[in-house]
């Protein structure tokens, strides 16, 4: 079983909901990278998304396009991002999830990035712009090494490829609670809670809910109905601004605590 699966057994064995935090790795540079995930973690997440920057992102708001462009410009890249998993997993066994567009990796090489993220200690992979219908043989070789390939659904997902997201996905369900691009948003979306059930009429993999989980209020009422939440961009937003980076991360540290706290008065 990958971390991924043994967090998620232990959450479920203790009562409790996930809290899934993403980053932009290198974003403002690697070291404040490594800062800000031992923060998150300290802080009580309980896995965390290192988000790959790429000059054409597909579901990004304006908030992660522009860390990833901080990135990019601060020289970040797949290899180093890798490397940086590496050197992370000397002391923390957090799962550990890479969401990039499908180019980074392909150009890297498939089989190459599952073999060197997998040496590296990444337990699953997100690849938004590559479809279940064209990811069998991504799939196969994840498969094979153990790396969990999980797929996202939508508001607007059909009933008959929800399905097919549910067979081939891997870890748990990433659902996208609005359609449209990451960002915060004051509320949860209408019916978001039936759409949540239908899904689990389909797979016994757990259902995170994700874009526009931006505070403590949406996650106490989204983890109701679900086995947790992923919280971007509000964490992002604040990585961004201009203060010294120590305060940032305090900042986003006092984030995930709160949002720890609305998890468990929700749950």
């Amino acid at each position: 079983m990958s971390r991924i699966g043994k967090c998620f057994e232990g959450l479920k064995a203790r009562g409790e909901k996930a809290l899934t935090a993403f980053i932009t790795a290198g974003d403002p540079d690697m070291e404040s990278t490594q800062a800000l995930f031992k923060k998150i973690e300290e802080m009580g997440a309980d896995l965390i998304e290192l988000g790959v920057p790429f000059s054409d992102p597909l579901a990004d708001g304006p908030v992660i396009q522009a860390a990833s462009q901080r990135s990019l410009e601060a020289g970040t890249t797949l290899k180093k991002i890798i490397a940086l998993v590496k050197e992370i997993r000397k002391t923390s066994q957090l799962p550990i999830i890479l969401m990039s567009s499908f180019n980074p990796v392909y150009v890297y090489g498939e089989e190459a990035f599952v073999r060197d993220a997998v040496a590296a200690g990444v337990d699953g992979v997100i690849l938004p712009d590559l479809p279940p219908e064209e990811a069998g043989d991504f799939l196969a070789l994840a498969d094979k090494k153990g790396l969990d390939m999980i797929m996202l659904m939508a508001p607007t997902t059909s009933e008959s490829r929800a399905r097919m997201i549910a067979e081939k996905s891997r870890g748990f369900i990433y659902y996208i609670s609005v359609t449209g691009t990451t960002g915060t948003r004051n509320e949860l979306a209408v019916g978001i809670r039936d759409k949540v059930e239908n899904i689990r009429n389909l797979t016994s993999l757990p259902v995170l809910i994700g874009f526009g989980i931006s505070g403590p209020e949406q996650a106490e009422e989204a983890v109701k109905f679900s086995e947790g939440v992923i919280v971007g961009s509000s964490i992002v937003k604040i990585i961004g601004g201009d203060e010294p980076i120590a305060d940032r991360v305090e900042k986003v540290g006092c984030l995930i605590a709160d949002i720890k706290r609305s998890i468990s008065a929700g749950n």
